[in-house]
């Protein structure tokens, strides 16, 4: 079979059955949320000028965000095992458009931080419920689904930041961030009254109390590889957000590319992850998930490392592709995660573990501040390149099923 006969295949398969309105609305709110999220880094220059703010707390206010990001996960997650989904995610896409608002009219620091920490909460309402649906929609390809899903947010990740740059140079910083309102006002909309209800969206459903289900949650992480899994996935987290977060800053203060080339690098990273996360979702379901781990996590050992060393904007822009094969991570490993957990507390059970990753991860940007403004920026680049070479070593213990031993 033909590579092309095998993605009409898929394309078919997921589209069959009434299901891929479902898909295609599920994927665009969460292509918008991320798109939304992922403005900050490419404004971190302007804010840091209109708040007078240095490196490490330009980290620290990323860190703000990825922590808001992570810490509602398992509220996301015990809410979207007990009621509808659609609510939650409609929810948070609505939080998050009045908490940019808050952002844009912010008078001091302070009230920026508190506002960027709302725009992290209200995000993080909105993963474990996706995954959730998903997988009841999709029970047989759960990786090719979440694959594409995220793939919809590195689309949003590539389109809007740069839109949020000429923006800001054309007119303020402010219009980089309320242009995104109304699609994120929309996108709440059409996720309330296009996909199906779910649990009784007035009433807890039958579903045990939070306190059984993370206990059965935790008995679960003991009694699998789902700990040593997780463990992975915060590497994974930790690396990505340190780069991801001043990575736009890095390519203007230290390769000495305009803020408009910063920006066109940092969406092609996002650009090549629309092709690399459904190619590692599709190839999880086929293959297992530490080949296609490994195959998407090597490259990027190489690139990282070498960042300090190349010059010039097409160099960079080679390098920045090599490193991006590292955003097909998360469609596997979350793919896993989805599998691995019992469906009666899949949603907390994601929730507990990327909340606890994520919050860990959200170290990351604020650590690697305080690197750059000690002046080793590019030595930061390099310490990231050992932990993922850890992690790719790592990946070679993994499972290649949910119920396998770690070393098996």
């Amino acid at each position: 079979m033909s590579v092309l006969q095998s993605v009409l295949r898929e394309v078919r398969a997921l589209w069959g059955g009434g299901r891929g309105t479902s898909l295609v609305v599920i994927a665009g709110g969460w292509g918008t949320l991320l798109g939304a999220r992922m403005i900050y880094p490419v404004l971190l220059p302007y804010l840091r000028d209109a708040f007078d703010i240095s490196l490490t707390v330009a980290g620290l206010l990323v860190t703000v965000l990825w922590l808001g990001s992570a810490v509602g996960q398992l509220p996301g997650g015990l809410l979207a095992d007990r009621y509808s989904e659609r609510s939650v995610m409609s929810v948070g896409t609505v939080v998050v458009a009045a908490a940019l608002v808050l952002v844009a009219v912010a008078p001091t620091a302070f009230v920026l931080f508190a506002a960027t920490a709302l725009v992290g909460l209200g995000q993080s309402l909105y993963p474990i419920a996706r995954i959730t649906m998903l997988s009841e929609i999709y029970p047989d390809r759960i990786g090719s689904a979440l694959g594409v899903t995220m793939a919809t947010g590195d689309l949003g990740q590539t389109v809007l930041p740069p839109v949020a740059g000429v923006l800001a140079a054309a007119i303020a910083w402010q219009a980089g961030l309320l242009f995104v309102v109304p699609l994120l006002l929309v996108a709440g909309l059409v996720v309330r009254v296009t996909l199906p209800a779910g649990a009784d969206d007035d009433a807890a459903s039958a579903d045990p109390l939070p306190t059984e289900s993370l206990r059965d949650v935790l008995a679960e992480l003991r009694d699998s590889n789902l700990g040593f899994v997780s463990f992975i996935l915060f590497l994974y987290i930790l690396i990505w957000q340190s780069f991801t977060g001043l990575y736009p800053t890095y390519l203007v203060e230290q390769k000495g590319l305009s803020s408009a080339a910063a920006g066109t690098l940092f969406s092609a990273f996002f650009a090549f992850g629309v092709v690399v996360k459904p190619v590692a979702g599709a190839a999880y379901d086929r293959i297992g998930m530490r080949k296609t781990l490994v195959a998407v996590l090597v490259g990027p050992v190489a690139g990282l490392a070498l960042l300090p060393v190349v010059e010039g904007f097409w160099p960079l822009a080679a390098l920045t592709a090599v490193v991006s094969t590292m955003l097909g991570s998360g469609a596997v490993t979350q793919s896993f995660l989805s599998d691995a957990f019992s469906e009666e507390v899949r949603g907390t059970g994601l929730g507990v573990v990327r909340t606890t990753v994520a919050t860990l991860g959200a170290a990351g940007p604020v650590l690697f501040g305080g690197l750059a403004d000690r002046g080793y920026f590019d030595e930061g680049y390099v310490l990231l390149a050992a932990v993922l070479a850890v992690v790719v070593l790592l990946t070679l213990r993994l499972p290649k099923s949910p119920s396998a031993s770690p070393s098996g």
